[in-house]
Parts: structure tokens; C-alpha cells; sequence
């Protein structure tokens, strides 16, 4: 199995993206409370740069008891990876496309060893 360099480890903090490229095929790989996760840097929407929007925490709708709406709010421990193009939303955990799952974002394994962070190809 061929590994690409992304970058030591010390390098990605959490909350940071870095985009790796392997001849035409580019890869977003992200640090998330300790973990990694890498996607292929297309949006199944319309081929996006997805991995180059923000990443943000999933809308909440906040709701009174009689179900009359209040605000939104964002939860911040299902983030996800919002397309730059059209605003098509991922999860970041899985790749999944938020309204959709059946629709989701090549995903890559990722290893750390030796001090760096390698996407498994």
C-alpha cells in the first residue's frame, strides 16, 4: 500500500485542513479532536472544491416545547465540511452528505508513524 506525505504531525492542529496533492488527484486531510480523516477533495454535487470550504458544526434548530422555533445554534461535535461552490454540507466523521447519506465523499485512511502524517492510498 503506497502512503503520501502530508506533513509532521506536530504541523496540523485541531481544527486544520491541509490539502495534499498525488499527480491530479487532491485530498483534504483534516485534524478533529485527536483524529484524522482525508477526502478526496470533489464535491459529488457538481466537483467542487469540497475540502477548501470551512468546516463548521451541524445546524440545530433550537425549538420551544410547543415546537414554535426559537434560533439555530451549531453542534460543534458533528462538524462538518461545507463545499465552497454551493454549500453542500458533509460530515466530517464519515463523509457523508448531510441531507443525503447515500451520497458521500471519497474517503482515505490516514496513518501517523514516524513523526508524519501519511494518507494510505
Amino acid at each position: 500500500m503506497n502512503e503520501l506525505f502530508v506533513c509532521p504531525d506536530t504541523e496540523l492542529k485541531d481544527g486544520d485542513v491541509r490539502i495534499v496533492q498525488q499527480g491530479r488527484l487532491e485530498i483534504g486531510v483534516y485534524r478533529h479532536a485527536g483524529q484524522y480523516y482525508a477526502y478526496r477533495n470533489h464535491c459529488v454535487h457538481q466537483g467542487g472544491p469540497a475540502c477548501e470550504g470551512i468546516l463548521r458544526g451541524r445546524v440545530v434548530e433550537l425549538l420551544a416545547p410547543d415546537k414554535t422555533y426559537i434560533a439555530q445554534t451549531y453542534d460543534n461535535d458533528d462538524p462538518h465540511i461545507v463545499c465552497p461552490w454551493h454549500g453542500w454540507e458533509y460530515r466530517l466523521k464519515t463523509g457523508e452528505c448531510a441531507p443525503d447519506p447515500s451520497l458521500r465523499l471519497k474517503r482515505y485512511d490516514v496513518a501517523v508513524h514516524d513523526g508524519g502524517v501519511y494518507v494510505r492510498m
